[in-house]
C-alpha cells in the first residue's frame, strides 16, 4: 500500500497545484472521489487496460463514465496521463492525498475516530478539542463505527495514530506475555 501510495503522491500533488491555480480546489475534490470509486470499479478496471481499446478510446470511455457535469478542462488531460501511465489504479490514493493537501493548506486535517460505540455530539466535540490540541491543528471528524476494536477509540490524523482501544490493549498484552 505504500508503494501506491508513493507513486500517487505526484499526481495528487500536480492536481492540487492545477486546482489551487485555477481556483478549482473545491471543484475537483467530489471528481476526484467520483475517478477513485470508477478505479475501484472490476469492470471499470478491466477496460482501461483491454488491449482491443486504444487509449484515447479508453480516455473517452472512461470520461463519459462521470457524471459531474462542471468537468475542468484539465480533466482529460489529467486521465489520459493516468491512463498512459497505467496508474488509474492509483486514483483512490491520489483522492485521498488531494484531501490531505487540501485540508492541510485550509489549516486542518480530517481525523478519523474509530470507535466501537455510537457516540454523542458532546462527546464527540470533547474528543476533538483534547484531540485539535494535541495535534495544533483544526480537525474535521470522521466517525466510524467498528465492532472489532471492542472499547475505547483509535485516532488516525495524516499518517499518526492513536490507539486507546481494547482491542490494541489486548494485543500489547498478548505480545507482551509471548515475549516472556
Amino acid at each position: 500500500m505504500a508503494e501506491l501510495s508513493t507513486l500517487a503522491r505526484p499526481y495528487a500533488e500536480a492536481i492540487y497545484g492545477t486546482a489551487q491555480n485555477t481556483n478549482a480546489v473545491s471543484t475537483w475534490s467530489p471528481i476526484l472521489a467520483e475517478l477513485a470509486q470508477l478505479a475501484s470499479h472490476e469492470d471499470v478496471l478491466a477496460m482501461l487496460h483491454d488491449p482491443l481499446l486504444s487509449k484515447e478510446q479508453r480516455k473517452k470511455v472512461f470520461l463519459d463514465l462521470i457524471s459531474t457535469q462542471d468537468k475542468p478542462k484539465e480533466l482529460e488531460e489529467f486521465v489520459e496521463v493516468l491512463i498512459i501511465n497505467n496508474r488509474v489504479e492509483a486514483l483512490p490514493e491520489i483522492a485521498e492525498l488531494y484531501e490531505i493537501l487540501k485540508s492541510k493548506n485550509e489549516g486542518s486535517a480530517v481525523a478519523q475516530i474509530i470507535t466501537a460505540f455510537e457516540i454523542s455530539d458532546s462527546q464527540l466535540n470533547e474528543i476533538l478539542s483534547g484531540l485539535e490540541r494535541k495535534f495544533g491543528t483544526k480537525l474535521k471528524p470522521e466517525v466510524i463505527i467498528d465492532k472489532s476494536i471492542i472499547g475505547g477509540i483509535r485516532v488516525v490524523v495524516g499518517d499518526q495514530v492513536l490507539d486507546t482501544s481494547v482491542q490494541a490493549q489486548l494485543e500489547r498484552l498478548r505480545e507482551s506475555l509471548a515475549a516472556q
